[in-house]
């Protein structure tokens, strides 16, 4: 039995959330698709640190773009968008093999704009234009600015995968922006058929803030059991988050625009390699699977759910006692609204420093290149 593909008869898509320039020239990638384990791609700043900044991969390409006069910041510019432009070539035949279903790589907008509106609409629009594929989408963080941006996005016709979602309340904000913005479009006389969008729920790093929380409760000196808590509320949060979706998107609402062609905006499932060494590996796949959702996967937890998974569906299982989960949760003192809170400014934080780091790592070689000539 293979695991994954029966992940896509149950309905859920497996993203690799990995990308880089070796992965797709080997024709490792195109493997992947051809063997139907993988449908679709996503990107981060710190992905692109792993693959530029500490391989030799990109060296060449650097040392030719440096020779032309380019800028470091032009440099990382086209080393990235010509992945997301390689990639997605190589999943165009299953993005049209699917009426544009899946097959999608994702890009992510340059994270320092996290808190910037305008600004982050103008570089989804630089860089929707500039890679020109329609199996693209463009990432834009789920903060209080980021919200209206990812509106104007749909509304313009743009492919948005919505990132850095931790709190349920803001992923009630970032589907009402999505249908917001199909509507706008619906009103303007144009069509909404194509326009594709993800929501990308975070997990493990909640599990990971509200295990520390319970460390220090637990340390405090008093009589604590809470061992019956931990592990729980990642996984609570996104059941939660999907009965959520469920009701959004079988709303009168959405069956109105889904009568002219509109798609849902499936959850996706981000963050579900394990960070907690207690728990098993497949820990945020295994518990999270179901119709009309995404999980994106790193190639060690792909490997790892390929050869163990539970691939059955599991997305309402236990749903009796998820609320409880998280109730039992606020009531030994954790604020799951301040953890979220805490859990998007670092991650935010932590894009925009591999961006740095990244930039850092081609300025270094442009100028050591200059140097030698």
């Amino acid at each position: 039995m293979n695991r994954i593909k029966t992940l896509h008869e149950l309905g859920q898509s497996v993203w690799l959330d990995f990308i880089s320039r070796d992965l797709i020239t080997s024709g490792e990638l195109e493997g992947l698709i051809k063997k139907d384990e993988v449908r679709g791609v996503t990107s981060n700043p710190s992905i692109f640190e792993q693959a530029i900044a500490k391989t030799n991969q990109y060296t060449n390409a650097i040392h030719m773009s440096s020779s032309l006069g380019r800028t470091a910041n032009e440099i990382l510019d086209d080393l990235i968008l010509d992945d997301i432009i390689n990639a997605a070539d190589l999943f165009l035949p299953q993005y049209q093999g699917t009426n544009s279903g899946d097959g999608f790589v994702s890009v992510e907008v340059n994270p320092d704009l996290a808190n910037q509106t305008e600004e982050t609409l103008e570089e989804v629009r630089r860089i929707w234009a500039s890679v020109n594929r329609p199996n693209v989408m463009i990432k834009i963080p789920a903060t209080k600015p980021g919200i209206p941006a990812i509106q104007t996005a749909i509304a313009e016709g743009i492919n948005v995968n919505i990132t850095l979602i931790f709190s349920l309340d803001r992923y009630l904000e970032v589907m009402e922006a999505y249908l917001s913005g199909l509507e706008i479009r619906k009103e303007g006389g144009h069509p909404i058929d194509h326009v594709a969008s993800v929501a990308s729920f975070f997990v493990s790093r909640i599990d990971t803030a509200v295990d520390e929380a319970l460390d220090q409760i637990q340390g405090d000196g008093k009589d604590h059991d809470l061992s019956e808590l931990y592990g729980k509320a990642a996984i609570a949060s996104a059941k939660i988050a999907y009965q959520r979706f469920q009701t959004t998107f079988d709303s009168s609402r959405f069956r109105y625009l889904s009568a002219v062609g509109a798609k849902v905006q499936r959850p996706l499932w981000a963050s579900t390699s394990t960070k907690n060494p207690t728990y098993p590996d497949t820990y945020y796949v295994d518990n999270l699977i179901g119709p009309h959702t995404v999980n994106t996967l790193p190639p060690q937890t792909l490997e790892a759910f390929r050869e163990h998974g539970r691939a059955e569906v599991t997305i309402e299982e236990d749903l009796g006692s998820v609320q409880d989960d998280l109730e039992k949760l606020e009531s030994v003192g954790i604020s799951l609204e301040e953890i979220t809170a805490q859990l998007e400014r670092e991650g935010v934080d932590k894009f925009a420093k591999s961006f740095h780091n990244l930039l850092r790592a081609v300025e270094l070689q442009v100028s050591s290149d200059q140097h030698d000539r």
